[in-house]
């Protein structure tokens, strides 16, 4: 696997979930907490989406589909670890807000990679 895969597939997924995970304790301090996912997920979806638009440069579906798994397993899977089992919050992480973000995370690479092929963007 090279550089730029590697970069695009698993270190802007990391440094995307890194952005809302740190988000998550300064809003922990602000807003009540069964609220942190809305006040995070417009900020990530603009986030995710400049990353998308500007620092991925592919123009190949197939490779925004595989990006959109990768993402999303990654998210998934750090969210239990860090979030679920670390911070103990068992069956009150996993609400609306949440499985909005994991399908946005799917989404997103998906949506922009198809305007990029459709559009030559």
């Amino acid at each position: 696997m090279n550089k730029k895969l590697l970069k695009d597939y698993f270190g802007w997924g990391f440094v995307l979930w890194l952005i809302g995970y740190t988000l998550g304790f300064v809003f922990f301090m602000i807003v009540p907490k069964e609220t942190i996912g809305w006040y995070i997920m417009p900020i990530g979806t603009v986030i995710a989406l400049w990353v998308l638009f500007k620092k991925v440069k592919s123009r190949n579906l197939r490779y925004y589909f595989v990006m959109a798994v990768i993402w999303t397993a990654m998210a998934i899977v750090l969210d239990y670890l860090f979030i679920v089992k670390a911070l103990n919050s068992g069956d009150t992480y996993y609400k609306l807000d949440v499985y909005i973000y994991y399908a946005l995370t799917f989404a997103l690479p998906i949506i922009v990679g198809w305007k990029k092929t459709i559009n030559q963007y």
